[in-house]
Order: C-alpha cells, then sequence, then structure tokens
C-alpha cells in the first residue's frame, strides 16, 4: 500500500511537468537542413564540453560536504593543509583545455557557417557540384508580413514560401520600414533585415515537410502574427507550387506593392504571377514611389564629393521616412486631453487663458 501510494504521488508531481514539456517545439534541436543540423552540433559539443565541468565540480560539492560533515569523525582532518601542486594543475588544467577546444570549434563554426558563405554541401555525405544550380529568393519584410520574390521564375507570394528538396538557397533579405529577423528554425539561424541595406543567407532542405517560418526581432504592433509556412518539396512538388502561383496569382506592380507596404495584420497568403522588373531592387533602394532618388544614386553622389547647390532640388527625391505620414498608424497614441497630436485648439475642458504680462524683476524679489 505505501509504494501504491508513492507512485500515485510521484504521478501527480510529475503530470504538470509532462503537460509543459508537451507543449514545447524541439525543432531546433531537430532540423532538417543541414546548415541549421551543424548549427545543432554546435550547441550539443559545446554543451557537453562545459559539463565536463560542470558536472564534476557538483558532484565533488556535494560528496566534500558529505564526507567531511560534522558527525564523520572518521575523516581526516588537516587545518594547516593550505597548497598542493598535484591538485593546483588539474584544477587550471583542465578547464584551460576545454577553452582552447571551444575557442577553436568556435572559430571554425563562425567561418563555416557565415550566413554569407556559399554551400559547399548538401548535407555531410553529399558536396555541392558544379551542375547543381541554386535557387535564388529575395526577401522582404513588411508591416507585418513576408514578401518572396522568386527572380528565377517571375512570380511572388506573400506569407507563404517553397523550395526544392536538396537544392541550396540563396536568400537576399531587406526590409521596408523597420528592421526584422528572418528565421525558419528546421532550415537555418535567423538573419537580420533592415531597410536600405541587404543581407545574405545560404541554406538548404534535406527533408520534404512544411515548417514554419517567423520573425524573431519585434517590430511593432502586428509582430506575433508576422508568420509564414516554407513547403520543402520534390522537384516535381516545387514545379507545381510554381504553376499554382502563376495561375492563381494576379500582377505585383509598384502601385500593388504600395498597398501591400502598407500595415496590415493577419495578412492571408498571396499569390503574384508576375512582377515588374527592377521592383526588389527599388525596394531595397527605397525608391518605389515615382520621382523618388533611389539610395544607391544618392550614394554615388556622396562618393563623387556631393552635388553642391543643386542638391537643393533633391530635397523631396529624398524623403524615405515619412512614406506613412498621410496615414494613421494602426497603434496611434494620442493626448490625454483628447486633442489630436500637435493641435493648435485647447484642451478639451481647459478654459483658454490670456497670456499674463511677464512678471518684472521687482514683481519676481517681491514673490521671493
Amino acid at each position: 500500500m505505501p509504494k501504491q501510494f508513492s507512485l500515485a504521488r510521484h504521478s501527480i508531481i510529475l503530470a504538470p511537468m509532462l503537460a509543459i514539456l508537451s507543449g514545447c517545439n524541439m525543432v531546433v534541436m531537430s532540423p532538417s537542413g543541414d546548415i541549421a543540423t551543424q548549427q545543432r552540433d554546435l550547441i550539443v559539443i559545446s554543451t557537453i564540453l562545459m559539463l565536463l565541468i560542470i558536472v564534476p565540480v557538483i558532484f565533488l560539492t556535494l560528496f566534500f560536504a558529505w564526507r567531511y560533515r560534522q558527525s564523520n569523525t572518521a575523516a581526516k582532518y588537516d587545518p594547516e593543509w593550505h597548497h598542493s601542486t598535484g591538485l593546483e594543475v588539474i584544477i587550471w588544467s583542465a578547464p584551460l583545455a576545454i577553452i582552447v577546444a571551444l575557442g577553436a570549434i568556435t572559430w571554425v563554426s563562425t567561418h563555416k557557417l557565415d550566413p554569407y558563405r556559399p554551400l559547399d554541401r548538401i548535407d555531410a555525405a553529399r558536396p555541392v557540384s558544379e551542375e547543381t544550380k541554386p535557387i535564388t529568393v529575395e526577401v522582404v519584410a513588411l508591416d507585418w508580413k513576408w514578401l518572396f520574390f522568386y527572380p528565377d521564375y517571375g512570380i511572388a507570394t506573400v506569407n507563404e514560401m517553397a523550395a526544392p528538396v536538396d537544392v541550396p538557397i540563396n536568400f537576399k533579405l531587406t526590409a521596408s520600414s523597420v528592421m526584422n529577423s528572418f528565421y525558419v528554425p528546421a532550415l537555418a539561424g535567423m538573419i537580420y533585415t533592415m531597410p536600405g541595406m541587404e543581407t545574405k543567407l545560404h541554406a538548404v532542405i534535406n527533408k520534404a515537410g512544411e515548417y514554419e517560418g517567423l520573425s524573431s526581432n519585434y517590430s511593432g504592433d502586428g509582430f506575433s502574427h508576422m508568420r509564414f509556412k516554407f513547403h520543402g518539396v520534390d522537384q516535381a512538388g516545387f514545379d507545381a507550387w510554381v504553376a499554382q502561383v502563376k495561375q492563381n496569382g494576379t500582377a505585383l506592380n509598384r502601385d500593388a506593392y504600395l498597398k501591400l507596404e502598407k500595415p496590415s495584420v493577419k495578412e492571408p497568403v498571396r499569390y503574384y504571377a508576375s512582377v515588374d522588373d527592377g521592383l526588389y531592387d527599388a525596394v531595397l533602394n527605397m525608391c518605389v514611389r515615382e520621382g523618388q532618388m533611389c539610395m544607391k544614386d544618392m550614394m554615388h553622389i556622396d562618393m563623387m564629393g556631393g552635388a553642391g547647390k543643386e542638391s537643393q532640388e533633391n530635397r523631396a527625391k529624398l524623403q524615405h521616412d515619412n512614406r506613412h505620414a498621410a496615414d494613421e498608424a494602426p497603434a496611434a497614441t494620442f493626448p490625454e486631453t483628447g486633442n489630436p497630436a500637435r493641435s493648435e485648439e485647447p484642451a478639451e475642458g481647459v478654459e483658454d487663458r490670456q497670456e499674463e504680462p511677464a512678471a518684472t524683476d521687482h514683481d519676481a524679489h517681491q514673490a521671493h
């Protein structure tokens, strides 16, 4: 009977813990892409190396506390002991060796897993051959959705992307307004996206399936819903997906992009069967709107020493940060008075007092 009671008690204790762990997503430790797999291995190796010191230290701490407890009169007591060369060598050499090993692994992995470095292998057993043609995907982080361009196929999608299995993917990434972070845990590590700048990521998916993609950098009101589906399919499945996009999609020109660029939450999946030439470059250089100077042209002028007095004519073309000034932001706040921001009207319920004459020095002295 006591044994049954003990089992029931342990079950009651373990049940909440198992319920909590059941909601954990272990995709980081069980990835489907070679880059993510190498990153997982790096985590495992680093953890094991650190545990080589942590576990013995914890064990010896508990052992010494038990071995030299006050009630154990058999333990040798030597109050004059203060140094042991052999013990010092063990204490310092083991951590030093582990630090050297971690440093070497970090150095190699930092260069090997550089997101800008083109892939040299499909997986641990297959190198990338000269005949392998990678697929290019241009990514734009919008508020709050993801836009994917496929320049080799002339299509674009919103909140959904696909790639063939065992084919290298060359990502080019930018953002429309604020910094975000592109992250598909099953594919590779996260990479930041910033307006006016382009980052790169090279990855490959090795297993067919549907994977979760998300933004891992807080970017405002709709951040928690800024997610997309990544489909890893075989070549035939990818060709069918491209055909589906072309069949069901619409045209993505500059006007359609400017409408899509406006902030929205829980944006549905959208397909675009055609894309204006140079649209991604225009997004990257922040010159989608008609009459706006591109960032690359501005940098060229700066490189040549500036435009002199004539540069005042470019002022209207260089206004990039007020693209949504005329639109009310979804999370806009107003003063407590109830009036719109920067309103010249007096606050509601507050009398419009006449400006009092400035106090003279004599009045100020009397008040003091």
